[in-house]
């Protein structure tokens, strides 16, 4: 699951470059804020702010790939680039998927910096 979640290459590198303790206190900021963020993308899709959902996917698309989490970076980038969608449903469907990765990609980072 880990390597499906997160490169471990980038997360090594962002170690090597940040040091360890310094990436422990980037991943619990990530994992505080980020349902924070996933929250903001649906308000903003039920309000119908364009602008707020693509600062939303943009920094979540952001922080994904600061970490390594190919997947969530790869499927926020698309809802940053797409925009809402002209159906709702299937806005509801990327959100959802996005939901799924950031769980995977949180339960990596947690694996990774706690042991």
């Amino acid at each position: 699951m880990m390597q499906d979640a997160i490169d471990l290459a980038v997360f090594r590198e962002l170690q090597d470059t940040a040091g360890t303790d310094f990436v422990v206190e980037l991943v619990d900021t990530f994992l505080e804020e980020a349902p924070a963020m996933l929250a903001e993308l649906r308000g903003a899709r039920a309000a119908g702010d364009e602008e707020r959902f693509r600062r939303a996917a943009h920094s979540l698309k952001s922080n994904g790939r600061t970490f390594g989490a190919t997947t969530l970076g790869a499927l926020a980038r698309e809802l940053e680039l797409k925009g809402m969608d002209a159906d709702p449903a299937r806005d509801a469907a990327a959100l959802a998927a996005l939901d799924v990765a950031y769980s995977d990609a949180a339960a990596a980072l947690r694996e990774l910096t706690r042991g």
